[in-house]
């Protein structure tokens, strides 16, 4: 999986801007606050650590591929940069983050289940994952191409299904809703 996770990374190029970055960042942005720390997990090439520094919160940022950390660190070199062994435990302590950003993260694992029971550890009791995933309607015109098998994406999330995974890992106010073009969910949910 990590020749395949580095393979991925190295197949975009720098500095290009992730899909409805400016939604999304604003969604982020909206979730956070001067000193909070923040875990930005699967945090690509730092584009939102960048957004999160700039808030005035500290930020950690993790990611399963080398390249992408690489990529973080160029852009974000005060801040912590850590490359995550995929399925293992998290390498921060509990209650570490008030925050946990997994922007477009969760439709690449493996084991969302555990991921969301380790971001549940590092979460300060009361504090919040902010997610995006992409939508996946019952019906999707255009299934082909959306469900291609040579995407990146190991999960395909509906409403209901990001709602069930996240509170069965014991989160509370789980808020999925539509946003923005193309119906992406956005989810918010406190620990």
């Amino acid at each position: 999986m990590d020749d395949w996770r580095e393979h991925v990374w190295r197949s975009v190029p720098e500095g290009a801007e992730p899909e409805r970055f400016a939604a999304r960042r604003a969604f982020l942005l909206g979730h956070i606050g001067p000193g909070d720390r923040v875990l930005d997990l699967g945090c690509g090439d730092g584009a939102f650590a960048v957004a999160i520094a700039g808030a005035g919160a500290t930020v950690t940022m993790a990611d399963v591929a080398r390249e992408a950390v690489r990529r973080a660190r160029a852009r974000l070199p005060e801040a912590e940069a850590v490359v995550l062994e995929e399925g293992a435990p998290l390498p921060f302590a509990e209650d570490a983050f008030d925050v946990v950003w997994a922007g477009e993260t969760l439709e690449h694992v493996a084991d969302v289940t555990g991921l969301l029971a380790e971001v549940r550890r590092v979460l300060r009791w009361g504090g919040t994952l902010v997610a995006t995933t992409p939508w996946h309607a019952r019906l999707v015109a255009g299934t082909d191409r959306h469900f291609d098998p040579r995407a990146d994406h190991l999960r395909f999330f509906s409403a209901r299904t990001l709602r069930e995974v996240v509170a069965d890992a014991g989160f509370a106010d789980v808020d999925v809703r539509a946003a923005g073009l193309r119906g992406r969910y956005l989810r918010l949910a406190s620990r």
